[in-house]
């Protein structure tokens, strides 16, 4: 007895239901990336949507459930795999993308002085650590034009803490040749209010980094879309 094929479901195509002179790929090719919505520059990236939702509406439902591209581009791949409709190509495409904004931000503050660029600063901490479920702490190492020289992951920890030892943090600002550190870390709690370790640490990192002339500018607390400056609290 033979045993019908079941029928093929078609993955939607960009937007089929647009005529191709409004498509996300033809109207960034003929006008410019800027005329995009943030869900359609998702589309053209994701190249095609899921059974019954095309590539525009993947790109909504992302933001939706990420609130916005902040979030999207700080979600890790877990919480990206557990999105219905992505799958290891289009989780490994946004991961590229974040890796880029990343780096990109990196780049702009090897340029210029870090201290004019605040929201840039608090970009690259969240993109380093927003996705992270455990906390972890790291320095932005700068030099004495306030230029990131380099960042490191200083340590990795439990849910609730990470051991960080400030010696440590001087012995690295000696080896990059460092005038000045930004200090940050995440709270996987979601709450961005220091804790007293929190304050406690800033102050030991201070005072150690001042014993050899360096400076402590910024301690910077990442919780999930979140974050917040201690130096802007009044708490360096």
């Amino acid at each position: 007895m033979s045993t019908a094929t079941p029928p093929q479901v078609a993955t939607p195509p960009l937007n089929a239901a647009l005529p191709p002179e409004e498509r996300p790929r033809e109207r960034l090719l003929r006008h410019g990336p800027e005329v995009l919505t943030d869900a359609e520059l998702l589309a053209v990236l994701l190249r095609t949507g899921t059974p019954g939702c095309n590539a525009i509406e993947l790109g909504r439902r992302l933001l939706a459930e990420f609130g916005g591209l902040r979030g999207l581009l700080a979600a890790s791949g877990d919480e990206l795999r557990r999105v219905r409709g992505l799958g290891a190509v289009k989780v490994g495409q946004l991961q590229a993308v974040l890796e880029l904004a990343r780096r990109e931000l990196a780049e702009t503050l090897a340029r210029g002085d870090a201290m004019t660029r605040p929201d840039d600063v608090r970009r690259y901490c969240a993109t380093t650590l927003a996705h992270r479920q455990v906390e972890c702490c790291m320095a932005l190492y700068l030099d004495a034009r306030h230029r990131l020289i380099v960042s490191e992951l200083l340590s990795q920890g439990t849910l609730a803490q990470a051991t960080v030892y400030p010696r440590e943090i001087v012995r690295a600002a000696l080896r990059h040749h460092a005038a000045a550190v930004i200090l940050a870390h995440n709270h996987p709690s979601g709450n961005p209010e220091p804790s007293r370790a929190d304050e406690h640490l800033t102050q030991h990192v201070r005072n150690a980094l001042a014993l050899v002339d360096v400076r402590l500018l910024d301690h910077i607390i990442v919780a999930g879309r979140q974050t917040l400056s201690l130096a802007e609290r009044g708490l360096l």
